[in-house]
């Protein structure tokens, strides 16, 4: 239950890195900064919420990480053509 709290939270904050990350050009400095600016975040929960480092919970977290920053990139997108901007 503790690795789907966890799951939870790195999904939340990762939301709104996607969303700034897609208004900075590819492999851009910031670009990066999105990307790995929430990592200390993420460890900060796997302390919170007592996960560990066990090799099971990677591929639950890294999925948690990644859409949470495709929903962001996601809603960023659809924000801007339903108002007609160009991305």
């Amino acid at each position: 239950m503790n690795l789907l709290f966890a799951m939870i939270a790195t999904y939340l904050v990762n939301v709104p890195f996607g969303y700034v990350r897609q208004g900075f050009k590819k492999y851009s400095v910031m670009w990066f900064v999105a990307i790995h600016l929430p990592i200390p975040f993420v460890i900060l929960f796997r302390h919170f919420f007592d996960v560990g480092y066990e090799i099971f919970t990677y591929p639950f977290m890294l999925f948690a990480f990644f859409m949470g920053q495709f929903s962001g990139k996601r809603i960023r997108i659809y924000k801007m053509r339903k108002n007609d901007i160009e991305v």
